[in-house]
């Protein structure tokens, strides 16, 4: 019998995206459940507009019907697009990492602030939590200005990440950092070190909750049974 898994789609194509998404999830591991990432070959390169979310969504609820082995679900793009979606197709317990990002940083924080792609990126956030009902919690949300691809350099992304984080602390008043982005996942320690506050990558949180969640047989359809 195939072990029930944690299965985490990358709603974009990229394959260094999934591999930097795996990476941040091994300390996971440990709690017995397999976690298994995919890659939306339909997806673009990197997901950074509306447009762009929302033509991922019906290709994502084909991948994820297709796992039959499913014990629950992330959606691994930072504006959880087509999350509620997944919600009806499946009573498995499913998470976005916009979602469950801020929910674990309004526990170890009174104020976030988010580090975001593109300026373009900031409405489609700001949306999203004020259908949250978190804008009060909310101290920034500053952007880069670089791409996804870019995300996975180094000498590109990680003095801007570092600059942004230290902004949205002594300008903002943030006390706890969220990645505004999938791709960020390898740069949380180094963040969390150069500005001394906890930061949340949100891949680990979301994957952290639907662990939980399957462990409990919880799902937003009552009790499961995977």
């Amino acid at each position: 019998m195939t072990a029930k898994t944690l299965i985490v789609i990358n709603p974009n194509a990229s394959q260094t995206v999934t591999d930097g998404i795996k990476l941040a999830l091994d300390p996971l591991r440990k709690f017995g459940t397999p976690i298994r990432c995919l890659t939306l070959a339909e997806g673009p390169p990197g997901i950074e507009n509306q447009r762009q979310a929302d033509l991922t969504i019906a290709p994502m609820l084909d991948l994820a019907a297709a796992q039959t082995d499913a014990a629950g679900y992330v959606i691994a793009c930072f504006g959880d697009p087509g999350l509620h979606a997944l919600r009806d197709q499946t009573a498995l317990p499913v998470a976005g990492i916009q979602e469950a990002a801020v929910m674990t940083a309004l526990t170890l924080g009174q104020r976030f602030g988010v580090i975001a792609i593109l300026p373009a990126s900031i409405p489609r956030h700001l949306r999203a939590f004020g259908a949250m009902g978190v804008l009060d919690r909310l101290a920034g949300d500053r952007a880069l200005g670089l791409s996804v691809a870019d995300l996975a350099a180094p000498d590109k992304s990680l003095d801007a990440m570092i600059a942004t984080g230290k902004r949205l602390r002594d300008e903002d008043g943030a006390n706890v950092l969220i990645m505004g982005c999938a791709g960020m996942a390898h740069y949380r320690a180094t963040l969390a070190h150069e500005t001394g506050l906890p930061v949340v990558d949100p891949c680990q949180a979301a994957a952290a909750m639907v662990l939980g969640q399957i462990a409990l047989k919880l799902s937003h359809k009552g009790q499961h049974d995977a």
